[in-house]
């Protein structure tokens, strides 16, 4: 089972140029002594500014440091040095101390509006920093309320994952992804990434299964479709019958690349009466290098050679089937004859064929028929007309989910 990555979201270069400048940058004396900063610590105040616009900020700390010393200090004077302490300790990446300096600012009541945002925002991205994600989270969606921005919304997203909150993340993310395909658009990687995580650690099965469909819809990967097609085939009830179509659309989107895989998709099309389709397979295992070397490689020939031979024998096949045919009207013939037809690309005979076996209506499995039918479509390039009957499959045995599957990846296509 492929454990997908969180990707890794770097904090924004705003982090540590956030530069929320105290109103002592400029003309410093002045301000301090319009309000009420006594000489003493607006000199020590000025010192550690010019180191912070030097960027030397542990003499900033430093300096600080000395401010704490001064007793008896006011509310705004408090203000000065915890917003001085910020700067430089946010400068120095010392998000920890830069947080709770931070915090104290905002609790002063000293700081209002576009400023007080700005450091909601810090400490959100600080408190993810440094890991306190319950902090994170709090101040995260803050300013999520408070700004209306979702740029940082990945923070908060995986501020929840990271907290084990995987109830609350996979909730989220949801509904993130709900309205990004309401709206048109696609979901990233990274919120289906999300999405399939906390399913996994909320033992979620559906849940992941419909996480990887979605990406194999919107960022389809060989990895991926294996994983899917491969906890399809594991799911109780999914019928053994399938085996083949299963294989089929392995091969139809690549994922078909191993002996095995190979020598069961050619003897299953052999056995159910479709040596062309085992020549096709067969001719693939050969190009692409998979058959024809190692111990296996004299068996492989021999199942060539049958193939070839069956393969000769075909043409005598579909007569003897068509005579039966004549005599028996069975819907199951029809459908077994007609895509026959199909498969060595006869789809005008094929399809007609199929479609009158579904419509008799005493097919003893009718969705594998029209599961069947679906595929006829793709393999006679009627795209639309497979998406169609894909959608009437509703078989509970495992067809409805691979005529689903079948539908991504023919709007969806690997390459």
């Amino acid at each position: 089972m492929p454990q997908f990555r969180l990707s890794h979201l770097t904090l924004v270069a705003a982090l540590l140029g956030l530069n929320i400048a105290p109103v002592f940058v400029e003309g410093v004396s002045t301000a301090y002594a319009a309000d009420s900063v006594s000489p003493a610590l607006s000199k020590i105040l000025q010192a550690a500014n010019d180191n912070i616009k030097a960027r030397n900020y542990k003499g900033a700390l430093a300096k600080v440091h000395d401010a704490d010393a001064i007793s008896g200090k006011t509310s705004y004077e408090n203000y000065m040095v915890e917003f001085t302490r910020a700067s430089a300790a946010q400068g120095a990446g010392d998000y920890g101390t830069a947080a709770k300096a931070y915090e104290a600012v905002l609790n002063s009541g000293h700081v209002t509006g576009a400023s007080q945002t700005k450091i909601v925002q810090a400490l959100g991205e600080m408190y993810f920093a440094e890991k306190e994600y319950p902090k994170a989270i709090l101040w995260l969606s803050k300013y999520q309320s408070e700004s209306g921005d979702g740029s940082l919304r990945p923070y908060l997203l995986q501020a929840y994952y990271f907290s084990n909150d995987f109830a609350h993340a996979y909730r989220e993310v949801s509904a993130d992804v709900q309205a990004e395909e309401k709206s048109g658009r696609t979901p990233s990687e990274d919120q289906l990434n999300m999405l399939s995580n906390c399913a996994l650690k909320l033992n979620d099965k559906a849940g992941y299964a419909a996480a990887v469909e979605k990406m194999v819809a919107y960022h389809p990967r060989k990895e991926l479709w294996s994983d899917l097609l491969t906890r399809l085939e594991s799911k109780p009830g999914f019928s053994g019958r399938l085996e083949l179509d299963v294989l089929r659309l392995r091969a139809h989107i690549g994922v078909l690349t191993s002996a095995p895989d190979y020598m069961n998709y050619i003897e299953l099309a052999l056995n159910a009466g479709y040596p062309l389709e085992a020549k096709k397979a067969i001719d693939a295992a050969y190009k692409s290098g998979v058959f024809g070397s190692g111990a296996e490689a004299s068996r492989q020939k021999r199942l060539q050679d049958l193939v070839t031979k069956q393969v000769g024998d075909d043409p005598k096949s579909i007569a003897l089937a068509e005579a039966e045919l004549a005599k028996s009207k069975d819907s199951s013939a029809m459908v077994n004859l007609g895509y026959h037809y199909v498969t060595v690309g006869q789809f005008d005979k094929g399809i007609p064929l199929i479609e009158q076996g579904i419509q008799k209506g005493d097919l003893k499995r009718p969705d594998e028929a029209k599961l069947h039918l679906g595929l006829a479509y793709i393999q006679a390039d009627k795209k639309s007309k497979a998406l169609q009957t894909f959608k009437t499959v509703q078989g509970a045995d495992g067809t409805a989910e691979l005529a689903h599957l079948w539908s991504i990846a023919a709007t969806h296509p690997l390459n």
